[in-house]
């Protein structure tokens, strides 16, 4: 005979039993629930990058991309330029699930030249320890010794050297347009939204932002989609962070200290001040057409990453557009000089001038150059170069990921 309070636990152990097995078939359904999503999720990544693959495999051009019908999933891009930059806009979605990305992306086209000075004067002269790898396009095949400084003179080639032309390679109108007109949309900066403090963030995806900004810019962060410009000038203080952002004013300094990455544009001058740090891919560029002079100063310990260009003046305004790197900096890219060019610092990349000048405490000099390197090999694989010519277009390549 079966006593009531065995029959009462019986009850109690069946009901944790069934509360036991319920609760491990909702944590399998959810576990087949999250599976299955990341699963998606992993497929969406994996059709993005297919997405991207295919656009720099087309070479940017917009082109319809078949649905995959395996996974159903389906994949778009677009593409647009952002200053001397391109962008591949990439999405893959389904249903209600969609994965973006957003990538700068450029021509590899390695340059193999070292310097191209043009045949506008005498020959190119050097001092001290210079090593020139790559080609060269020299006013002479010959280049000369000087003895400035009572240092041991050492000169170190490596490639072709050749007769220059008496101009330098036509620049990309790109470079121009800028200074013309970008498409954007007028916003004040007190109707910008600001996730946190102080940061001021737009997508990609979105229509570009101008801010008008006063002269100085301090303690705040800027990151993305966004034109900051200024009919005066612009300082920029160290406390301020710019990220993927586009400056444009007559005359544009960096204070000492100063890391970001930026494409600058100025008339008049850009100034970077010592230990100015501009990463990958980053653009300094001073168009002037005027009479009047233009300048770009990088003092000392600065590094750049990307381009350094001057551009616009005819043969005969040479000596009122200058470009002065002092020493212990480096240029990790390219430098274009349609005005005369000091250079005390590296350079990873290929220099295009009309003209080498060097200033000591003595005197003055033309054509020199002292205790450089110019290296075109030290340029690796991966850099992607700021496009300075109208190259025939090859292969794309990934410069960074922004979104």
């Amino acid at each position: 005979m079966v006593k009531a309070h065995s029959l009462l636990y019986a009850i109690y152990i069946c009901l944790i039993v069934s509360i036991i097995c319920g609760a491990l078939l909702y944590f399998s359904n959810l576990y087949n629930q999250l599976n299955f999503y990341y699963n998606l999720q992993e497929e969406l990544y994996i059709q993005n990058q297919s997405v991207l693959n295919f656009a720099l495999g087309n070479k940017t051009v917009v082109t319809e991309i078949e649905k995959d019908e395996n996974s159903g999933i389906e994949g778009s891009y677009v593409t647009k330029s952002y200053g001397l930059l391109s962008l591949v806009l990439a999405k893959s979605y389904i249903s209600n699930d969609t994965v973006s990305s957003v990538h700068f992306v450029g021509e590899r086209n390695l340059d193999k030249n070292s310097i191209y000075l043009t045949n506008l004067s005498k020959s190119l002269f050097y001092s001290g320890t210079v090593k020139l790898i790559g080609d060269n396009q020299l006013p002479s095949t010959f280049i000369e010794t000087s003895y400035i400084n009572n240092d041991l003179n050492k000169l170190v080639t490596e490639g072709k050297i050749s007769v220059s032309e008496s101009q330098l390679p036509e620049i990309n109108t790109d470079f121009k347009k800028i200074f013309q007109s970008i498409k954007s949309e007028a916003t004040k900066l007190s109707d910008l939204e600001k996730p946190k403090d102080s940061l001021f963030f737009n997508s990609f995806f979105n229509t570009t932002k101008e801010i008008k900004v006063k002269s100085i810019l301090s303690n705040m962060i800027f990151k993305g989609n966004f034109i900051l410009r200024s009919e005066d000038s612009i300082r920029v203080k160290k406390n301020t962070v710019l990220e993927d952002v586009i400056l444009i004013a007559p005359k544009i300094t960096f204070e000492e200290g100063f890391k970001g990455t930026i494409q600058a544009f100025a008339t008049t001058g850009i100034e970077l001040e010592e230990k100015v740090i501009l990463n990958y891919p980053s653009v300094i560029c001073v168009y002037n057409d005027s009479s009047d002079e233009s300048k770009i100063k990088i003092k000392k310990e600065c590094q750049v990453n990307g381009a350094v260009v001057l551009f616009g003046n005819t043969n005969n305004l040479i000596d009122k557009n200058t470009i002065e790197i002092d020493e212990e900096g480096l240029l990790f890219g390219d430098l274009y000089c349609s005005g005369k060019l000091m250079l005390k610092s590296n350079v990873y990349g290929s220099v295009y001038t009309n003209r080498f000048f060097l200033k000591t405490t003595a005197s003055s000099y033309e054509n020199m150059i002292c205790n450089i390197e110019i290296n075109t090999s030290k340029r690796p694989d991966y850099f992607i170069s700021i496009p300075l010519f109208n190259t025939q277009k090859t292969t794309y390549s990934v410069i960074k990921k922004v979104l």
